[in-house]
């Protein structure tokens, strides 16, 4: 059965663990909601865990709320700059980060309007690094309870940083602040290379028992 998602900003191991092994929708129908990964992620450095976080356009009215692909990105704020310099610093001494890094470049070097847009491009491109099939299904109306697919859209809530438990991999600094669980899929990426999609391959879900 397939599974519902969320596209985050560069998504978690867990999520990105989801893509490797199951058929994957996406979630495009959904209104914004804030403290999740879908403008934040989460990467390590030597100070533990560094959030990176997407500045957006907030509207007004008496609700404030608007739908996720409709969430457009405030560029006005140099964050790309400063997402990148984050990376490279953190990750500068990892073993496959010189080897990945022009391939994520375009991604802070282009000017994206809307946050869904970026979202999906990260995916794009992790799922190319990775040899994984980019899925390719949307919902196309929103639905509380969905029929006939398996609801993972709780993935993107960065409040519970470790719903499920991953295995451990060697990471930067991890001598510092041990294994930090669930960060970006960059983490992994960076630090464990092409043996990165065996990794995600490998996560136990309770949905696969």
């Amino acid at each position: 059965m397939a599974l519902l998602l969320h596209p985050g900003y560069f998504p978690n191991c867990l999520t990105m663990a989801v893509v490797a092994q199951h058929q994957v929708i996406w979630e495009v129908w959904d209104n914004f909601q804030k403290q999740t990964y879908r403008n934040r992620c989460y990467i390590a450095t030597d100070q533990g865990a560094l959030m990176l976080n997407i500045p957006i356009v907030h509207v007004g009215g008496s609700t404030g709320r608007q739908l996720y692909r409709d969430v457009r990105i405030e560029n006005t704020y140099p964050w790309q700059r400063q997402h990148w310099r984050s990376l490279a610093t953190a990750y500068r001494s990892a073993p496959f980060f010189e080897f990945y890094e022009e391939d994520f470049m375009p991604i802070f070097e282009n000017s994206f309007g809307f946050l869904m847009d970026l979202n999906l491009e990260t995916i794009t491109v992790l799922c190319r690094l990775l040899d994984l099939p980019f899925p390719t299904g949307k919902t196309t109306r929103y639905q509380t309870k969905p029929e006939n697919v398996q609801d993972g859209r709780s993935l993107i809530c960065a409040k519970e940083k470790n719903p499920i438990p991953t295995p451990e991999y060697p990471q930067v600094f991890q001598e510092r602040h041990g294994f930090l669980q669930n960060l970006s899929t960059l983490d992994l990426l960076f630090n464990e290379g092409p043996a990165a999609k065996a990794y995600l391959k490998g996560v136990e879900f309770p949905w696969n028992a």
